[in-house]
């Protein structure tokens, strides 16, 4: 049952057992007013977002009435009222909503709307705050304070009204799925109002660009380069001329939520897999060139952070034989650089980055890039590498596909795996080192194993009769021999 007139996708169990975001906060019955406040300026600074005070932590409620829990310590709840008014400049736009739920415990729902045009400060000292993820950053130094400050005017084009734009342009189908994610049962020009994607002038509703990049059927008619460019390279640079490697180059648009499922459908048919030879039981799994959490985070956060306002370069996913690179327009959005992208989180886009996650389309900010990290060390691949350069954040994920030149014949890797059992371990190394390095003379094998040159001569000759292994020379003495895994 939704509680909250201002957000209706809330509920009693949402409250007490959804994570805290960088758009939800949880506080106990002894957190402090000017705590609260703290928070609250918070997210101001940031994307807004809903704090609850008198559900603790642990999701236990903590009934705010008098003597309910605390019958010691009674609480001025009028201070908490009008903590708003006395501790945060300028005025903000947040709403108190006082909410008895089921059980018939208090609690208060404090409602922060993003303002894109106004830094917010504490009143008595102030100190400045700045919701990162799902914690509150500050007092922010000087410094902090005044990359803030830039960045909030390069952000404010997606909050800019565009009177050119009519609701008939709207993909009819993604805006009813955002309403339905939001559990709202009014119209969609009524939620986008509610959501502060549109304003009323008069008797007309003028949407915002957050709206046309989030919901137009095609938002590059309004906003230049509001598309997706992939471009597939032969090889592992650009060559010019008439060496020109461009094999495939291909344009997306659509608006966001579109974009994201396309690409992830497209990106995900182009990449290659690669085989990885397990020693322990012969087999050979089959590994994706990059992991998908990786790469489709990579596009998601490109999407929610590109300069709009600097529309004459697009988000570009340029694939390279041996590296996956998505860019975008920048540059790192405040409080972020290259040495601590991996802790500190920051939405340019805060309003789109909000709604995307309202339809559930990505993860909390607190998950972006750590995951891009956590999914290629987990699949044992080179850490990310991000670099900004001339107002452009690019990202580089490495494969180990440019390891394995060759396919390995798949009647091949079933002998290699009905075989293994009956392999001792000098055959499996060997087995091993072609994987690795698909071909090899004996001199070579000698390099890296502890045994003789006759000893490896006939450990590679058993392989050859088992029809694994294949021979490259044809005189019956040659020193300079290439063994390769048999692909006929």
């Amino acid at each position: 049952m939704a509680l909250s007139r201002y957000h209706p996708a809330l509920t009693e169990e949402g409250l007490r057992t959804n994570p805290e975001s960088h758009y939800f906060e949880r506080k106990g019955r002894d957190t402090k007013p000017g705590k609260i406040a703290n928070e609250l300026i918070g997210m101001l600074n940031a994307g807004g977002g809903t704090l609850v005070y008198g559900i603790a932590d642990d999701g236990v409620v903590e009934d705010l009435q008098e003597g309910s829990l605390l019958p010691d310590t009674p609480l001025d709840l009028d201070r908490y009222r009008k903590l708003v008014h006395e501790f945060i400049v300028p005025p903000a736009n947040i709403e108190l909503e006082e909410i008895y739920l089921p059980c018939g415990a208090l609690i208060f729902l404090y409602h922060v709307e993003q303002d894109y045009e106004r830094l917010f400060a504490r009143s008595d000292n102030e100190a400045v705050y700045l919701r990162v993820a799902a914690d509150n950053k500050g007092p922010l130094n000087r410094e902090e304070v005044k990359k803030l400050e830039y960045n909030r005017n390069v952000r404010a084009y997606e909050d800019e009204l565009r009177e050119d734009f009519h609701s008939d342009d709207f993909d009819s189908a993604t805006c009813e799925s955002y309403r339905k994610s939001m559990r709202y049962t009014g119209s969609f020009e009524e939620l986008a109002l509610k959501r502060r994607l549109a304003e009323r002038k008069g008797d007309q509703i003028v949407f915002k660009n957050a709206a046309i990049l989030l919901f137009a059927s095609d938002p590059s008619q309004y906003i230049a380069n509001a598309y997706v460019r992939y471009v597939r390279y032969n090889g592992t640079e650009l060559k010019p001329g008439s060496q020109f490697n461009v094999v495939k180059d291909e344009s997306f648009e659509d608006n966001i939520p579109n974009l994201i499922k396309r690409l992830e459908a497209f990106v995900n048919a182009s990449l290659r897999d690669y085989y990885y030879l397990n020693m322990e039981n012969g087999r050979f799994e089959r590994v994706p060139e990059y992991p998908k959490d990786a790469w489709l985070e990579g596009i998601v956060n490109a999407l929610c952070h590109r300069s709009y306002n600097l529309q004459g370069n697009t988000i570009y996913i340029k694939h390279f034989d041996d590296r996956l690179e998505i860019s975008n327009s920048g540059p790192l959005p405040a409080q972020v650089t290259i040495e601590n992208i991996r802790e500190q989180r920051y939405a340019r886009n805060p309003q789109l980055a909000r709604v995307l996650a309202d339809m559930q389309y990505v993860r909390e900010l607190n998950e972006g890039v750590p995951r891009i990290f956590n999914a290629m060390r987990e699949s044992m691949l080179a850490q990310p590498a991000y670099k900004d350069e001339a107002g452009i954040v690019t990202l580089t994920l490495r494969n180990k596909v440019s390891d394995h030149k060759e396919t390995i014949f798949s009647e091949t890797l079933e002998r290699v795996e009905s075989r293994w059992e009956n392999l001792h371990t000098s055959q499996r190394q060997i087995i091993q080192l072609l994987f690795e390095r698909q071909e090899m003379a004996v001199a070579e094998f000698e390099e890296l194993m502890p045994l003789s040159r006759q000893t490896i001569r006939l450990n590679l000759k058993h392989l050859i009769e088992l029809g694994i292994v294949e021979r490259l020379s044809e005189k019956k003495r040659d020193p300079n021999a290439l063994y390769r895994f048999l692909n006929k």
